[in-house]
């Protein structure tokens, strides 16, 4: 078992992922290209504190890029898209009043 840190690398901030967290109630990570569905679903429970009804993972080819005239590849990973159950959300994006800031 890996630790949680190490399966879960970052959150996708894109347009899809955010229309699918608003409409679909799913939460898209970049995570291990090593870790399994049970390990990316036991992850994201115990990091957020939320119940996870199914994860669907895909793996992503490394795009092909040009640094002067030598043409070489980015590295592959993995997309997971988790299903979180009814009510249940995770918020990345915190207001200053929610991180206890005294306003201005």
């Amino acid at each position: 078992m890996k630790r949680i840190h190490d399966v879960i690398r970052r959150p996708m901030v894109t347009e899809k992922s955010t229309s699918l967290r608003e409409s679909e109630n799913q939460v898209v990570f970049e995570v291990d290209r090593k870790a399994n569905k049970q390990e990316i679903r036991e992850a994201v429970e115990r990091l957020f504190g939320v119940k996870v009804e199914r994860v669907n993972t895909m793996q992503m080819p490394g795009k092909a890029r040009r640094f002067g005239r030598v043409i070489g590849r980015r590295g592959a990973w993995k997309r997971a898209v988790v299903q979180l159950a009814e009510g249940q959300q995770i918020d990345f994006y915190e207001t200053s009043e929610d991180l206890g800031e005294a306003e201005a």
